[in-house]
């Protein structure tokens, strides 16, 4: 995951200070010097960094922090609500037209993910209710058009498309069929190059002043650290874009391009493209992001990843199977199909306070999930209901079809009656709990 170098060394840092019971000057200084370090080591712009350290050191040698009871924690905090500051406080919105249809220039350097995140963004916004509209402006790129095509049906959204014809005609052409035809968004994939020139932001400068697009965003490869500000910055300089699509965040990225972005081009990242899936794009929360480089996690994002992958109501059918102890294994496919939904179980885990460190280096391998899956699947309908008629030989016919070994259907039997024993004893604590994650059922 992004952040890992970042959140290691930041978490050094904090240790010392958590070590002392008070901090002079001195202590506070020193930390700085070490955060300093480890965000240009993250790739931050060294002006950002440098202006990050002042503003930090500046207010963790005040009063506030040198009386505290805790001062450590101040400084935590002071570095957490800096943080937020610097990648824009709070979450940037798309400007939506008064009068539909909203025009959205996607662009970006070849090789960035523009189509992909074109139909990622069109598919969220089909999800909230919309009609949008993709666009193929990309006349260049060899099948350019017939990527679009694939992304748009994936997403269950029409593109609008005519061939070589200049991108400047498409573009209005696509503007005037959505009037039409009552598509709300306009997405326009346009064509990237290897580097930026002349050539491409004419085309695009040319564009912008026919469509005359409510939003331009640029599509960043995360990956690229700190090149992907300064393309930021160069796209913002010559075609005033609105904000950016920051791609593979969920990627092995140092991640200063996320923390240098809104401080070099003044412009925020709005979205964050965190896997491979079309359902993988994320509006950017500046505060969730800190908290997760903090190694606080991101409880508020796993909410929202489960109010849209799992299903409240059998959920709640599930709850009250396990009160009148009647939790099967046909009970725990679903569950485990359900929650494969919100992806990578690795992911998922990380947002949960501290315990992205605890499983960075541990193998959480997806396919045990499958695996397990596939030994349920190789039960009759009466072993999913009582596990108790599974006597040895059905345990090897059950192994021979799923294509596992003995021992892993014991090992799950094993684990199922654990479970079992477990929901006993919560039995009856979702109520006694505060808020709990939907679709989940403690």
């Amino acid at each position: 995951m992004a952040f890992e170098g970042l959140a290691d060394k930041l978490s050094a840092a904090f240790k010392k200070l958590r070590s002392k019971g008070k901090l002079s000057e001195s202590d506070v200084k020193s930390a700085m010097r070490e955060v300093r370090l480890a965000l240009l080591e993250a790739d931050v712009n060294f002006k950002v960094a440098k202006e990050f350290v002042n503003k930090v050191t500046e207010r963790a040698v005040g009063a506030e922090v040198m009386e505290s009871l805790t001062p450590a924690q101040q400084v935590v905090k002071i570095v957490n609500e800096e943080l937020c500051a610097l990648m824009g406080g709070e979450k940037a919105r798309v400007n939506f037209a008064s009068k539909p249809p909203t025009v959205i220039l996607m662009c970006g350097l070849q090789g960035s993910g523009k189509t992909t995140h074109a139909g990622k963004l069109a598919l969220m916004f089909k999800k909230e209710g919309h009609r949008p509209l993709l666009v193929a402006c990309d006349i260049y790129r060899p099948a350019a058009i017939d990527q679009l095509k694939v992304v748009g049906t994936k997403a269950g959204v029409p593109v609008f498309e005519m061939g070589t014809e200049n991108p400047v005609k498409i573009a209005k052409a696509a503007v005037r069929h959505a009037k039409d035809y009552g598509n709300d968004i306009v997405i326009i994939d346009t064509a990237g190059r290897l580097h930026i020139d002349e050539e491409l932001m004419k085309e695009l400068e040319d564009i912008k002043k026919e469509v005359e697009p409510h939003e331009i965003l640029l599509v960043v490869d995360s990956m690229t650290g700190q090149d992907a500000v300064n393309v930021a910055e160069a796209f913002n300089e010559a075609l005033g874009i609105d904000g950016v699509v920051l791609t593979k965040l969920d990627g092995d990225t140092r991640g200063g391009a996320a923390l240098s972005v809104k401080a070099v081009t003044g412009k925020p990242i709005k979205f964050a493209g965190t896997g491979e899936k079309l359902e993988d794009l994320e509006l950017f929360h500046p505060e969730r992001m800190a908290s997760r480089i903090l190694g606080m996690g991101d409880v508020l994002t796993l909410i929202e990843k489960a109010e849209r992958e799992l299903d409240e109501k059998k959920a709640m059918e599930l709850v009250k199977k396990i009160e009148k102890n009647k939790f099967d294994f046909n009970d725990l496919l679903e569950q485990m199909e359900q929650v494969r939904k919100m992806g990578p179980l690795k992911n998922v885990l990380s947002m949960l306070p501290g315990m992205d460190k605890k499983i960075r280096d541990v193998d959480v391998d997806d396919r045990q999930i499958d695996r397990m899956v596939a030994i349920i699947k190789s039960m009759t309908k009466k072993e999913r209901e009582k596990p108790d008629l599974i006597n040895p030989s059905r345990k090897r016919r059950i192994a021979a079809g799923s294509g596992t070994k003995v021992e892993d259907v014991n090992r799950l039997l094993k684990q199922f009656e654990q479970m079992q024993k477990l929901m006993k004893q919560m039995k009856g604590m979702a109520g006694k709990r505060g808020p709990r994650i939907p679709g989940f059922p403690f």
